[in-house]
């Protein structure tokens, strides 16, 4: 396959750091390819950032094949552009592509097609610490008809995005609610994938979390309510008693890569880790104890949040962090990889590459290798 490149004419406009929040303001371009199942993928483009359209009757619309990815490049010193743990973001897009039974793509094909993308629009990375560029891959089915089966047509697309804090409020500690009626995902569920249907089912129970003042939803299992699972769009871990706890990967929750790198460093620094199924009452416990010494969530878009409160049962419990403590250690360890400011030991991150140079002038970008031929 060849990826085309279509250029923008006319650039739009880039906001002050500012003012850009998170998710509001999108660059230049984008990337889409397509799949049918008799061609299978095909037409790979970067086009100038636009709408497109779909027929009332198209499947992601009525049953939820919808996949996403959420990664950031970050601007360093020097004046590159580096992408944080991109290979693992891409693993993945292709795990939750399997579980929703959605095509194989070629990942090597789809990370040099978004290291073009980053490279054309290189000046939406915004420079200053604590803003990066967020990316948005996302796989969804637009074959027209209605059936709940696996579709037969695909699209995937790659946006950008500038963004500031995550949170409104920025690193101030967050109010979490322990969800005590609504659950995230059964056993057997698509908790592990990234997944639109996942985040959908949250969207009431983070609603009237809000409305008694909170910030986010403490998830509990969905069989017995007892056990943690995560805390609203992130993996959660707790230190009692100088220990790092985190629930267990099993299929309920999703494989943070945040969530990857504060076990390999905490690990690396000696600190006992444990990833095992951890109750809310157990917390609870700790707390009155006075062994509950950090609780914090880690995510891409927040990097590592502190947890200030805990309301259960109608009461809020306030996490007093101690100093020094490792929520900030770690997040200053991962941001200053992220942003070049120490040594990356663990190779997680990777420089967009200029890449101009290997466009014609039909703009069309130099063949990309075919990860299983070695043809282009």
């Amino acid at each position: 396959m060849q990826l085309l490149i279509e250029r923008a004419e006319r650039g739009r406009e880039i906001p002050p750091t500012a003012e850009l929040g998170f998710g509001k303001y999108f660059s230049d371009h984008m990337f889409l390819m397509d799949y049918t199942r008799e061609g299978g993928w095909h037409s790979p483009r970067i086009v100038p950032f636009q709408p497109f359209s779909f027929d009332p009757s198209s499947l992601v619309l009525h049953y939820g094949q919808s996949i996403f990815e959420g990664q950031k490049a970050y601007r360093w010193e020097d004046g590159s552009v580096n992408l944080f743990r991109a290979q693992d973001h891409i693993n993945r897009f292709a795990r939750s592509a399997d579980r929703l039974v959605m095509p194989e793509f070629d990942k090597e094909f789809v990370m040099n097609a978004l290291l073009t993308l980053l490279d054309i629009d290189r000046k939406w990375v915004p420079e200053d610490r604590g803003t990066a560029l967020y990316i948005r891959p996302t796989l969804i089915a637009t074959e027209n008809m209605l059936g709940v089966r696996p579709a037969n047509e695909y699209r995937m697309f790659i946006i950008t995005s500038p963004v500031g804090s995550y949170y409104a409020r920025g690193m101030a500690p967050t109010r979490i609610l322990v969800e005590e009626r609504y659950s995230r995902v059964p056993e057997g569920g698509t908790g592990a994938a990234k997944t639109a249907g996942n985040y959908a089912a949250s969207l009431k129970a983070s609603a009237e979390a809000r409305k008694l003042g909170y910030d986010q939803v403490l998830w509990l299992d969905a069989k017995e309510h007892r056990y943690i699972e995560e805390v609203g769009t992130m993996n959660v871990f707790f230190v009692i008693d100088n220990v790092l706890i985190t629930p267990p990967l099993g299929g309920t929750i999703l494989d943070g890569v945040t969530r990857r790198s504060v076990i390999t460093l905490a690990r690396d620094w000696g600190i006992d880790v444990q990833e095992r199924r951890i109750r809310i009452d157990e917390v609870m416990e700790a707390y009155e104890a006075g062994d509950l010494q950090e609780a914090f969530g880690s995510g891409t878009a927040a990097v590592i949040s502190p947890i200030g409160t805990l309301g259960w049962l109608g009461e809020d419990y306030e996490v007093n962090e101690r100093e020094n403590s490792l929520r900030q250690r770690l997040y200053d360890e991962i941001t200053a990889i992220q942003y070049g400011e120490t040594e990356d030991t663990h190779g997680w991150m990777l420089q967009v590459p200029k890449t101009h140079s290997h466009t014609n002038g039909n703009g069309h970008h130099k063949p990309v290798p075919d990860e299983a031929t070695g043809t282009a």
